[in-house]
């Protein structure tokens, strides 16, 4: 019986019930050390009737072994790893170690948990129990965390126990206080019925309300116990102050600990040494010390500790943490060395290694080898926190020089590819300050400007990236040509200057001629000229360099392929630039590198939109903010929420658009502007026109042409925002410059989507007796697959039309516009249609539907978007980091909304296509 925590054992009833209903949950219990979470865990598993169970425990010395709590938990489903995605398979199986390892990525274990508890759960509902989650190593804590976010309709509970201060964003927490004190007292009766009222007034006021405390300081209180560390075991300092709770509790089970005969406090010692429990260990371990198998029957008497064939369990991490901490450091060395010994298998290489460096106090080659060795299996493994744990060790245990700094670098890139900045920043520092290398230099000044990148401090990045291109041009040509592309992306959220200076300075690399590299550079190069104005603009030499660039594969690696596709969209191919970027996608998704893909998804979801596929951007950049939030990108969480700012304002969804613009405008850096100012500032003034704010709207529009990031794709692509808002406040001159532009980019372009905006423009500004034919040969010129720019120019047509008297013509064009509005879900310029057809006399029923998905929920929409292209379960859910079976949840819901029974019948549902918002 838990006494006084009804609530408490009322959300974890809830939880296993719709678990047992096949709804997916998950629940974060957080408290103090002895508070009750365990006692909460092991009462679920008391009420799991129906369910299988899965557990695992954190053991802080199991923190730098990569995956360790993790394989704990999926041991009983690793039979069926066989079901998983071939790429998901290859990474959870090396990241346990049991098929040879390839470079992965840390998320893609995560997702293939996710597919591993829902393959397991296909036989019956699973519970999942993680004790001390505070302790597990962070491979292990990230997958699964990465998992249960997106647990939903696998028929798997996940209950997580940790300490106060493990915070979890998104996952329903449930935090323990102490008992009140009629439970407090209740508890306390029940297990220490004898003990006299000034003993039970003192236990009840010591434990204040910790049941592990009211359970465990009776025993110490009536025992003949010595002092530990200058101070009462029963709970009562020397000066008649309480010790804070941990240290209370843990001299209760210290002082069963000290009424054991040596060789058993011994073999304890050996057992909270060692990190797996493995009885074979211990015992061979504590056979140096003089310890044989019968010295464990004392402690398994006392219940300090629960044996079985295999393992040796203490019965809380406090005992663990009580015998080792009370234990001399000199006996902790001998059993550290004693367990290094005992680990003398292959497979144990990793703990060995630690063992040795625990060992080790002053600087040992051998030992940092063996560390180092550890740190690549490690990373091999998508391990990167083990990695820069060992790394960081090695580098430690390596007199200093060029050794010493080399292994900080590799710590600070294994902390790159964790994703954690402040790590990057601090040891790569420190590899540079001890570097005497110009290479390593280079490298860990590499580290430190993609921490600065992703942190939002665009100019420090833009800097070290160029000193670092400096230092290495005449040694390293292609490595030179890298930064220096980095050092151009930057450049682009920085200004037209800084944009400038890197690519001239990339221009000036004497790269070799057949380098693919060489074709990412120029193309670079001419697009940037092309987005500033500047140099030779000649279209057809930006068409062979993209075409080159093409043949090329972009160069091959991520981040050139990611430049080609932008390059495309600064030339206005915008089919193009989408291609490029979905095969991108589509090998991110194949190799699992889901932490690349923000930028990838950001490029997609950017092109999706320019070709009026708003829906589908929507889901590409909702997906892509996630994931730049999981990994604390700001500069993506920046650039992709201005993209969705844009895609809101066109829903005309005032409050999503004004909060996205806002996350977009967020500052990091002073006098740097925000990564997404050029969408925020579009976004808000589309938002103004769609509700004719036209004064507002020219406002922001005005301020985004004449801005430090006018040379960026809003700032091109809004210009017949600005012309429109101009005529509307009869400003006619505010639109001719900006129309200049727009002209000579069509001409180098030659875009036919591009000519029609221009033309557009032109009939806004032109004498009455050319607007006909300009809007008319605007309409020609639109393709068919831009349908919602076409609508917006019959809409100005039509408008144009009934202020003429020629009210049927106008209704033709403002019915073509309001339905076109009305499948995009672009409701503010659907009023616009309407109105003005009320104005020709037409007027039209109100319905509040917009197109078959309105009635679906926002991820039925995302899932039945793709199953209408003919996508199995599988493979979307490898693209929504979803399971199998929560996809074939929404189908089976959103099927009878959507009046179908069968894939086949999805194609020809109104609103798969376009639309504008989720």
């Amino acid at each position: 019986m838990l006494h006084g925590r009804g609530e408490e054992m009322s959300v974890v009833d809830r939880l296993l019930a719709g678990c047992r209903a096949g709804r997916s949950g998950c629940l974060l219990i957080t408290g103090d050390p002895g508070i009750g979470k365990t006692a909460l865990l092991e009462y679920a598993a008391s009420t799991a009737d129906g369910l299988r169970i899965v557990r695992s425990t954190g053991i802080e010395s199991e923190a730098h072994l990569p995956f360790a709590g993790l394989h704990l938990l999926l041991r009983p489903a690793l039979d069926r790893t066989g079901a998983l995605p071939a790429p998901q398979e290859r990474a959870l199986r090396g990241a346990f170690g049991l098929a040879p390892t390839e470079p992965g990525d840390r998320m893609l274990v995560g997702l293939a948990v996710l597919s591993l508890l829902a393959e397991f759960a296909d036989g019956g509902p699973v519970l999942c129990l993680v004790d001390d989650a505070q302790w597990l190593d962070r491979a292990s804590a990230e997958a699964l965390l990465f998992a249960a976010r997106r647990l939903d309709a696998e028929g798997v509970a996940l209950i997580i126990g940790a300490r106060t201060g493990f915070a979890v964003p998104g996952l329903p927490r449930l935090p323990l206080t102490g008992l009140d004190a009629s439970a407090a007292a209740g508890l306390l009766a029940e297990h220490a019925a004898t003990l006299s009222p000034a003993d039970r007034y003192r236990v009840l006021a010591e434990a204040q309300g910790n049941p592990l405390a009211l359970l465990e300081l009776p025993t110490a209180l009536g025992a003949d116990r010595p002092a530990v560390g200058g101070q009462a075991v029963g709970g009562q300092a020397v000066g008649g102050q309480a010790l804070p709770m941990t240290e209370t509790v843990q001299a209760a089970f210290l002082d069963q600990v000290l009424r054991l005969p040596e060789p058993s406090r011994h073999l304890l010692l050996v057992a909270a040494a060692e990190d797996t429990g493995d009885r074979h260990v211990v015992l061979r371990a504590a056979s140096a010390l003089g310890c044989r198998l019968t010295d464990l029957v004392p402690a398994e008497t006392s219940g300090l500790v629960r044996v079985n064939h295999d393992t040796v369990r203490f019965r809380h991490p406090l005992v663990r943490s009580a015998v080792y901490q009370a234990a001399p450091v000199s006996l902790r060395l001998v059993v550290h060395t004693a367990l290094a010994d005992a680990l003398d298998q292959p497979e144990d290489a990793d703990r060995r290694a630690w063992h040795h460096a625990v060992v080790t106090t002053g600087p040992d080659e051998q030992v940092a080898a063996e560390l180092e060795r550890s740190a690549r299996r490690a990373a091999a493994r998508s391990g990167y926190a083990a990695a820069v744990a060992a790394y960081e060790r090695a580098a430690q245990l390596t007199p200093s020089g060029p050794e010493h700094a080399r292994r900080l670098v590799l710590a600070a890139e294994a902390a790159s590819e964790e994703g954690d900045i402040d790590r990057m920043v601090e040891l790569a520092g420190l590899g540079e300050k001890h570097s005497d290398s110009p290479t390593v230099t280079v490298r860990a000044v590499r580290v430190r400007a993609a921490a600065a990148f992703h942190h939002g401090s665009l100019r420090t990045a833009a800097r070290l990236l160029t000193e670092a291109a400096a230092l290495t041009a005449a040694d390293d040509t292609p490595l030179a040509a890298h930064m220096l592309l980095d050092a151009v992306h930057t450049g682009w959220y920085l200004g037209e200057r800084e944009l400038t200076d890197s690519a001239d300075r990339l221009d000036a690399l004497p790269l070799p001629p057949e380098d693919p590299l060489t074709h990412v550079a120029l193309l670079l190069t001419c697009a940037t000229r092309s987005a500033t104005g500047q140099g030779d603009r000649d279209p057809e030499v930006l068409a062979r360099r993209i075409a080159a660039a093409r043949r090329t594969g972009f160069g091959g690696p991520h981040d050139t392929i990611l430049v080609g596709a932008t390059s495309l969209q600064v030339a206005g191919q915008d089919t193009e630039a989408h291609q490029v970027a979905d095969e991108l996608l589509a090998r991110c998704r194949e190799q699992g590198w889901i932490g690349r893909t923000p930028p990838v998804l950001a490029c997609v979801a950017r092109a999706l939109t320019f070709l009026g596929r708003h829906s589908d951007a929507w889901d590409e950049a909702t997906q892509a903010l996630h994931i730049a939030q999981e990994l604390g990108h700001r500069q993506w969480i920046a650039d992709i929420s201005g993209v969705l700012a844009y895609l809101a304002a066109l829903s005309g969804d005032e409050g999503r658009c004004h909060a996205f613009a806002d996350d977009a405008l967020a500052t990091t850096e002073a006098g740097a502007p925000p990564a997404g100012m050029a969408w925020a500032q579009w976004a808000l003034a589309l938002l103004d026109l769609g509700n004719a704010r036209w004064d507002s709207a020219l406002t922001r529009l005005t301020a985004l042409h004449t801005g430090p990031v006018r040379h960026q794709l809003p700032g091109t692509r809004s210009v017949s925002d600005l012309v429109e808002a101009a005529v509307r406040l009869s400003r006619p001159a505010l639109a001719r410059e900006p129309l200049a532009r727009l002209t000579d980019w069509a001409h180098h372009a030659r875009q036919p989507w591009i000519d029609a905006h221009v033309q557009r423009c032109r009939a806004l500004l032109a004498p009455e007796a050319d607007t006909d034919e300009l809007y008319r040969a605007a309409l020609r010129l639109h393709p068919g697959d831009r349908q919602f720019d076409r609508a917006r120019t019959a809409l100005l047509y039509g408008e144009w039309l009934r202020r003429t008297r020629r009210k049927s013509e106008a209704r033709a064009q403002l019915r073509d516009a309001f339905e076109t509005f009305r499948r995009h879900g672009a409701a503010p310029w659907a009023e616009r249609a309407r109105a003005e057809l009320d104005a020709t006399g037409e007027v039209l029923p109100r319905t509040e539907t917009v197109g078959a998905l309105a009635v679906l929920t926002p991820q039925e929409r995302k899932i039945i978007r793709l199953a209408a292209r003919g996508l199995s379960n599988r493979d979307i859910a490898a693209q929504l980091f979803l399971s199998p079976r929560t996809v074939g949840y929404h189908l089976y819901k959103a099927f009878p909304k959507l009046g179908v029974s069968a894939r086949t019948e999805l194609a020809v549902l109104e609103g798969l296509e376009g639309g504008s918002g989720p």
